[in-house]
């Protein structure tokens, strides 16, 4: 789809009331039953107390997961970039943290948890398939999916092009073993490129049963992306979500296009329900559309425990606020 039909698919919608906000969509909402976490929210206090921490989030009201990688099935490659990051960012674990997928999968049982859903590396997930499927089987998560594109891979729209392709391939494999790819979009991509919209390139060229969408609602934000647009005009297609807030509107300086331009927005990273991102409605607008996975992940929180509580609150109905 080139930028002219991007414009005029979002310029009907808008005259439909699609993207017009404060409408009847929040009378739509249900209460979120499984409210899910990204583990990236408190990467510090899972690697300092795993059990502890995994307890905590059950306790807040919890019920789903999503790991973060690498993991021990990873390629060696990104182990040892991480190991670098991680040690600039004073974090001393990820995947299972020093678990065996059963030992893992006990612990969370245990706690009456969940992991539907995992973020792996592109490069796993083209090598190591099998070994990723077969741990993938034994904790219980169904889908599978990268957090961004290397920005090495996308310098142009022929680069978008072949990662198209590339997840085509990856769904197909995931799909015989069992699993869903996921892309979730760190929100580059979303401005014009040689004439099209990249992120409108990739859904399009992608196969919608292969796959699916982790929509970020904080990074769509930070792209000036109409996230309501994409879930109405893709349904069945976002079934994974991100939810957190943002402290006030603001977008990227360049587009998102470079980690500078993504960091350059953690500043305005806020819990759900205390900024200014139309929450209720985009959860309401994803549950009539195919959503399935709602996560808070909040990167890095400073303050874990206090983040939990109050978007839990929130995102489970518990004060009212939808």
């Amino acid at each position: 789809m080139n930028r002219r039909s991007f414009l005029e698919k979002s310029s009907l919608a808008l005259a439909s009331g699609i993207l017009a906000p404060n409408l009847s969509f929040s009378r739509n909402l249900k209460p979120i039953s499984n409210v899910g976490l990204g583990l990236f929210t408190l990467p510090k206090s899972l690697g300092s107390d795993l059990t502890g921490t995994l307890k905590m989030i059950s306790d807040i009201g919890y019920k789903e997961l999503e790991f973060f990688g690498p993991y021990d099935f990873s390629v060696d490659s990104v182990k040892k970039s991480w190991d670098q990051m991680a040690g600039m960012l004073g974090i001393s674990g990820s995947g299972y943290f020093g678990k065996s997928p059963k030992e893992m999968r006990a612990i969370l049982d245990d706690l009456g948890l969940t992991a539907p859903s995992i973020h792996v590396d592109l490069e796993t997930l083209q090598q190591n398939m099998e070994p990723l499927a077969e741990a993938a089987h034994i904790m219980g998560h169904k889908d599978v999916g990268i957090a961004m594109i290397p920005q090495e891979l996308r310098p142009n729209l022929d680069g978008y092009k072949k990662m198209a392709d590339v997840f085509n391939k990856i769904g197909e494999e995931a799909n015989k073993n069992g699993l869903t790819y996921f892309y979730h979009n760190h929100g580059y991509g979303h401005s014009e490129l040689e004439g099209e919209i990249p992120f409108q390139l990739l859904l399009d060229r992608t196969d919608k049963d292969l796959v699916k969408m982790e929509m970020d609602v904080f990074w769509f934000a930070s792209a000036g992306a109409d996230m309501i647009a994409y879930i109405k005009n893709n349904p069945g297609r976002f079934e994974l979500f991100h939810l957190k807030d943002m402290s006030e509107k603001k977008t990227f300086a360049n587009g998102g296009e470079s980690m500078n331009d993504i960091m350059g927005m953690f500043p305005y990273l806020a819990d759900a329900g205390t900024g200014v991102l139309d929450l209720c409605e985009i959860i309401s607008v994803a549950q009539q559309n195919g959503g399935k996975h709602f996560f808070l992940e909040k990167d890095l929180a400073s303050n874990p425990k206090v983040t939990l509580e109050d978007s839990f609150a929130f995102l489970s109905g518990k004060n009212g606020m939808c």
